[in-house]
């Protein structure tokens, strides 16, 4: 197996269900600056319901991106607690990245 960039749909859903707990940090921000550029403004990240864990830690991450204006749990319809949707900046809202 090699470790080559596996392109994602641009599609405002990212399910961290397909990636390694290590690869978090790396995938979320690159998938949210995607989605910015492709002007989805708003996007739902599943992470799933169990422990809240991977919860906490996307939580912990999105604090550290300017780019995020806030984030909340989604409503029941789109996953509840098993997801999170995340509101960001325009890309030409002068945010640094």
């Amino acid at each position: 197996m090699t470790d080559q960039p596996v392109p994602l749909p641009i599609e405002g859903v990212l399910d961290l269900h397909t990636f390694r707990p290590q690869d978090i940090s790396q995938v979320v921000p690159a998938y949210l600056e995607a989605c910015r550029q492709a002007g989805l403004l708003e996007v739902r990240i599943i992470h799933g319901k169990g422990r809240g864990q991977l919860r906490r830690g996307l939580e912990a991450l999105l604090a550290r991106l300017p780019e995020v204006i806030s984030w909340a749990p989604a409503s029941p319809l789109y996953g509840g607690l098993g997801a999170t949707i995340v509101r960001l900046r325009p890309p030409d809202s002068g945010t640094p990245r």
